[in-house]
């Protein structure tokens, strides 16, 4: 069974290292996995820790997509418990406790405060979420309690005052999303599998009974083509689960209607303390999220049906002012579209409904498994929260179809790349890398230059930027300052600033040259421009003029 396993250390965990294993003559894969999301990724750790030999590929870099632009919750789901969705919800607090015992250095508790402006509401939420905690059985976080206004207000500093009634304390699980999808990446290669990001697949291979039999691929960074043999294909790729259907049966019909997620970062002063808030009824019957997250505080979400999807959704206006107005109903120091230092927009990949509808309300958040005549298995809707069960059932599918040897899960108790006991005394601007830390404290010792911060608004260090192209794959400043360091996520001014810095040192690294540099920081400037609320003051010729 672990026959194709290799010893792993962070340094295996390189491109161009993988990517020679494309070119061996003759091989055939067990499994490969298209797309490098939380769904992917977690089929792409499952199979390879079976012992098969597995290949995952994405189109761009890992959790480019929905995957990094999460509420940043591991949660069951209080929304979906109201709704009556209950072995959703009993599935996803299983999940929860299981991710925060595999990743303790990316994953953990994080109490909610919702505050109440009538005794109704007190008593009807309190009820409710002692039910959450009882469903999650021996993976309770703490116990909900009731609480006083004079609580609500000692816990939530800013919250409006007037009206109150007091509140409900609860806990959820919060998370790096984009750091635990990287990390999921490294323990796939860590189990025997290959995964790499910069890979599209352009079609599909077929045998001569029409079964799927393979992939064709190219790499995006050389244009480099391969045709990939597989025992089995398995469609992960988030909202464009569609394309790759239609890449087998052009005349298939959609099987996801996205529904884009906005979300809104503001400075933590606004929240004043390490409570999140939570609304569970705002006044369009949504859910709304005040949560701390990075030294910063995340307003949203917000639930919009959409026909169109892209790797850059764009936040509309109405969704915007629809987290400012109604966190300023709440707060008692208004954000304003002033105060937004960057704000982002993810698509959820939503299982369709078979009939017509506008509202997400009908959209199965349960996950679905679809095998079609030619043998492609496609998985699609669900959360990150239950990721991990999403790749088990993915699996255990792709084994009865393929004739693949039966080999029972073990992910419940697989720890994920860098996890490390909590209470480790890893320095907390370094706790994310959890194990990993070790390896960034040591290339500083090497170089004392690399200690350097990199913006006098981060505690980031130049250390980490060599790290991420060294050991993390990252091929881009957009790879680095989005989904390793998360930077353009919560100050996309900050992120533009440390863009020239970022290029120069990557492109040491990688052996890139100075026009490389210039196109990097010119197109990341453009990209980090539509996380902003108001143009960039500083123009981009001046960016580049600094390389």
């Amino acid at each position: 069974m672990d026959g194709n396993k290799k010893n792993y250390t962070a340094s295996a965990f390189n491109r161009a290292a993988l990517k020679q294993e494309l070119a061996l003559e003759g091989q055939v894969w067990d499994v490969i996995v298209i797309g490098g999301g939380a769904t992917g990724l977690g089929v792409g750790v499952d199979a390879a820790s079976r012992g098969f030999r597995t290949l995952l590929l994405e189109q761009s870099d890992f959790a480019k997509g929905t995957s990094s632009r999460s509420t940043k919750l591991v949660h069951g789901g209080v929304r979906y418990l109201a709704q009556g969705d209950v072995s959703l919800v009993f599935e996803a607090l299983r999940e929860r406790g299981l991710l925060i015992q595999n990743a303790p250095h990316l994953v953990h508790r994080q109490p909610f405060v919702i505050p109440s402006y009538s005794w109704w509401n007190k008593m009807f939420y309190g009820i409710g979420l002692n039910v959450y905690d009882w469903m999650a059985g021996r993976y309770r976080l703490e116990k909900t309690s009731f609480l006083s206004k004079a609580a609500v207000t000692r816990l939530l500093p800013n919250v409006r005052k007037e009206g109150l009634a007091g509140g409900i304390m609860y806990y959820d699980g919060q998370f790096d999303d984009a750091r635990l999808a990287v990390n999921l990446a490294q323990t796939c290669v860590e189990q025997g599998g290959v995964a790499l990001n910069y890979m599209k697949v352009d079609g599909l291979l077929k045998d001569g009974s029409g079964k799927v039999a393979g992939v064709q691929v190219h790499d995006v960074e050389s244009g480099e083509a391969y045709e990939l043999k597989a025992k089995v294909v398995v469609n992960a790729t988030g909202v464009f689960v569609n394309e790759v259907l239609q890449m087998d049966a052009p005349k298939q019909q959609p099987l996801v209607r996205p529904s884009q997620g906005v979300h809104v970062v503001i400075d933590r002063s606004f929240l004043k303390g390490d409570n999140a808030l939570m609304l569970p009824k705002t006044p369009d019957g949504r859910v709304l999220f005040a949560v701390p997250w990075h030294g910063h505080v995340l307003l949203g979400t917000t639930d919009t049906p959409l026909d169109e999807h892209s790797l850059e959704p764009r936040a509309l206006e109405q969704e915007i002012d629809f987290i400012l107005q109604t966190a300023g109903q709440y707060l008692e120091q208004k954000p304003t579209r002033q105060d937004v230092l960057s704000v982002f927009a993810g698509l959820r990949p939503l299982a369709a409904p078979t009939k017509n509808s506008g509202s997400t309300k009908e959209i199965s958040r349960s996950h679905k498994l679809i095998v079609a005549a030619s043998g492609l298995i496609t998985i699609t809707g669900g959360k990150w929260t239950t990721y991990r069960k999403m790749a088990e059932d993915t699996v255990d599918k792709a084994i009865a179809l393929a004739g693949l040897p039966f080999r029972p899960c073990n992910t419940e108790g697989l720890q994920i790349h860098g996890a490390i006991n909590e209470k480790s005394n890893i320095l907390k601007p370094l706790s994310i890398y959890g194990a990993d830390a070790r390896g960034v404290e040591e290339l500083v010792q090497q170089q004392p230059g690399l200690g350097r911060p990199l913006h006098k608004k981060f505690s980031h260090i130049q250390a980490e930027v060599v790290w991420a192209a060294r050991h993390e794959m990252a091929r881009t400043v957009e790879d680095v300052l989005a989904r390793r360091l998360r930077v353009l996520f919560l100050d996309a001014k900050a992120a533009i600033d440390m863009a020239p810095q970022v290029a120069e040192l990557m492109a040491t690294e990688l052996g890139h040259d100075a026009a490389w540099q210039q196109d990097q920081v010119r197109v990341f400037t453009q990209l980090a421009g539509q996380y902003l609320l108001e143009p960039y003051s500083k123009a981009t010729p001046a960016a580049v003029d600094q390389i």
